[in-house]
């Protein structure tokens, strides 16, 4: 039976990390989902305050990290707070729209619509602005992907 406790808390976890591409799946919950079976199935004699308090800080070092890419992401080249938002919206609709694809296009799309048409900015400007919504979703990717390998290592660390 252990094997399969594992095998579901491992489950869990690799949901977390799918959570990093397709972010409707809210990756820290299954993150924690695996945290507690762990408990349920074993015990929750290792995970004292000072556990509970560093996966904490890690959840909110994990929720700044999202925001601050997206944003110096499209800061950088040339955005506003309307390339910000409409990236934002071309993230969590892009995939249902345009499977697989979408994760990239939604972003993509949405800075680039809402800077042409909220700023009238220049198609090239747009574009610029649609490509550094991209750059600011990957470089989201790897921090938060850090992040949570950080998290479940010193999850291992602890048990």
């Amino acid at each position: 039976m252990e094997y399969i406790y594992w095998g579901l808390i491992i489950i869990l976890f690799i949901i977390a990390f799918i959570g990093l591409v397709y972010p409707i799946i809210p990756s820290v919950l299954f993150i924690f989902a695996g945290f507690l079976l762990y408990g349920l199935l074993f015990s929750f004699e290792p995970f004292n305050w000072v556990f509970w308090l560093i996966q904490g800080l890690l959840v909110l070092l994990l929720t700044g990290a999202d925001y601050v890419s997206n944003l110096i992401g499209v800061k950088k080249f040339g955005g506003t707070k309307a390339g910000i938002w409409g990236s934002t919206i071309g993230l969590l609709v892009g995939p249902f729209i345009i499977p697989f694809l979408g994760i990239i296009l939604g972003p993509f799309l949405g800075a680039f619509l809402a800077e042409w048409i909220v700023h009238r900015t220049s198609v090239n400007e747009a574009l610029k602005i649609g490509f550094g919504s991209v750059v600011g979703f990957i470089s989201s990717i790897f921090t938060k992907g850090i992040i949570q390998l950080i998290m479940i290592l010193y999850f291992i660390w602890i048990i």
